[in-house]
């Protein structure tokens, strides 16, 4: 049978070993954090599949402008824009001619025909930077001639379009002329109509069988002249440009990565050795670690739960030692 003296060597030894496990633990924890912080800028993909990532667009939390958050994500390496409607592929994205070219799955195709499928209006967050690019055609097909008003357009309609905005065009030159099948609508009605707001296009949906989206997509240098029509949705967007933004970009001032703090949205240069409210190479400006608030806090919490867990032994060992009428000797002291 097991002596008290044996019994307070045991609690001791137990103690030991879970003092070493848990400050082992710390450490680990204190590296893990130290290697995240140590490389801020890298945080920040430049790429999603084959399409280029650049301010002021980011697929990582923190990073480009915060007026763009939670836009884009990333999913198996396709890149995924975010609207009140779903979410649509990307296909193309251009920063030079700054839009966002998307598909939508659900719009009309050339191989539906005449076949149409249940399809959604599609949509924008009007407090974004993004606009639906004029240069975006809309076609219906199939639509209730007593609820909307299809007729050709006049020659007028091209020099004063705003007077025949109720008017579905008949005769438009894409329905006669359907990119990549022209003749795939054999049975069924086309009409061009280029709705303003997304209201419009739900009432639209209503009394129409479906509808598809062509842009005016540009092959040369006159855009005007040298444009040919595709099938997607062009949205067009802002590039808010800063001068902090620009100093931070600097190579001369160390060519940091324009971010954002993710919880009070306020402007930050993201750098290899941490990130700066103004770029690299200020050393006058202060320096903040952990770009991504989820990944700071998750080691935080692992921390105070390491923690946490230490106390609760600790005093379950307390609990279980033992302790001669409160006074404590060098047999059964923990500490």
């Amino acid at each position: 049978m097991p002596t008290p003296s044996s019994k307070s060597h045991m609690a001791i030894s137990l103690t030991t070993n879970f003092i070493s496990t848990l400050s082992v633990f710390t450490i680990f924890l204190t590296l893990q954090f130290l290697s995240i912080t140590e490389a801020q800028s890298r945080i920040c993909r430049s790429s999603c599949g084959d399409l280029p990532i650049q301010y002021p667009f980011g697929i990582d939390d923190g990073c480009g402008s915060p007026y763009y958050r939670h836009i884009l994500v990333c999913t198996g390496g396709q890149l995924q824009l975010r609207t009140p409607s779903g979410r649509y592929p990307v296909r193309n994205l251009s920063y030079t001619d700054p839009h966002i070219l998307v598909t939508d799955p659900l719009m009309w195709n050339c191989i539906d025909a005449d076949n149409f499928r249940p399809t959604r209006p599609f949509s924008l967050d009007t407090s974004t930077h993004f606009t639906l690019s004029p240069e975006n055609d809309y076609l219906f097909f199939n639509c209730s001639e007593s609820d909307v008003l299809v007729e050709p357009k006049p020659m007028f309609c091209e020099r004063f379009p705003d007077q025949c905005d109720s008017t579905c065009d008949s005769s438009s030159y894409l329905c006669r002329h359907m990119p990549e099948c022209p003749s795939a609508l054999r049975s069924s009605s086309c009409c061009s109509y280029y709705p303003k707001a997304t209201e419009s296009l739900r009432l639209m949906l209503k009394h129409c069988a479906s509808y598809t989206s062509v842009y005016w997509r540009n092959l040369g240098s006159t855009p005007a002249f040298d444009q040919a029509p595709e099938y997607g949705i062009r949205v067009d967007f802002d590039i808010p440009v800063t001068t902090r933004c620009l100093q931070c970009q600097d190579t001369a001032k160390g060519r940091g990565t324009c971010g954002f703090d993710a919880e009070t949205q306020d402007f930050l240069c993201l750098c290899d050795k941490g990130n700066s409210t103004t770029y690299c190479n200020d050393r006058t400006s202060s320096h903040r670690r952990g770009v991504v608030a989820g990944t700071a806090t998750a080691v935080s919490v692992a921390g105070a739960f390491g923690i946490g867990a230490g106390v609760w032994y600790l005093k379950k060992l307390r609990a279980k030692a033992p302790v001669t009428h409160g006074v404590q000797t060098n047999e059964n002291r923990l500490f």
